[in-house]
C-alpha cells in the first residue's frame, strides 16, 4: 500500500467548528466515492501542545488528513477521477492551504 499525507489549513472565512463540520459532514462523504482509496482518515486539530526544549512550528494546522491506495499506479488514477475532482473543487470553499506528501509509514509501537 502506499499513503497520501495532507496538512490542511482553513480559510479564515471558516471558524474551527464550522470547518471541521464542512470537512467531516460534505468533504468526507466526497472522498467515500473516490475509487480507489482503501482507507481515509481525518485528524481534526482539538488543541495544540508544545515540547518544552523546542519551538512551535509557525504554521497554521487545522487538520491532517491520511489516505490509503494499493500503489502509485492506484492512487494516480484514483487522484485523476472524476470523483476526485469533484472532492477537490469541494476542497477549495473551505481549505486555505494544502501540503501532500506520500510517505513511507514506519509503525513503531502497534499492528
Amino acid at each position: 500500500m502506499i499513503k497520501r499525507v495532507s496538512i490542511l489549513t482553513r480559510k479564515p472565512s471558516y471558524t474551527p467548528e464550522a470547518f471541521a463540520k464542512h470537512w467531516l459532514e460534505v468533504h468526507g462523504p466526497l472522498a467515500q466515492k473516490v475509487p480507489g482509496i482503501r482507507r481515509y482518515v481525518q485528524n481534526h486539530i482539538t488543541e495544540a501542545t508544545r515540547h518544552p526544549d523546542l519551538p512551535p512550528a509557525t504554521q497554521q494546522i487545522d487538520g491532517v488528513v491520511e489516505m490509503w491506495f494499493d500503489d502509485r499506479e492506484g492512487m494516480e488514477k484514483a487522484l485523476g477521477s472524476p470523483e476526485a475532482r469533484a472532492m477537490f473543487d469541494d476542497g477549495t470553499l473551505f481549505i486555505e492551504t494544502v501540503t501532500s506528501f506520500v510517505v513511507d509509514e514506519q509503525v513503531v509501537i502497534g499492528d
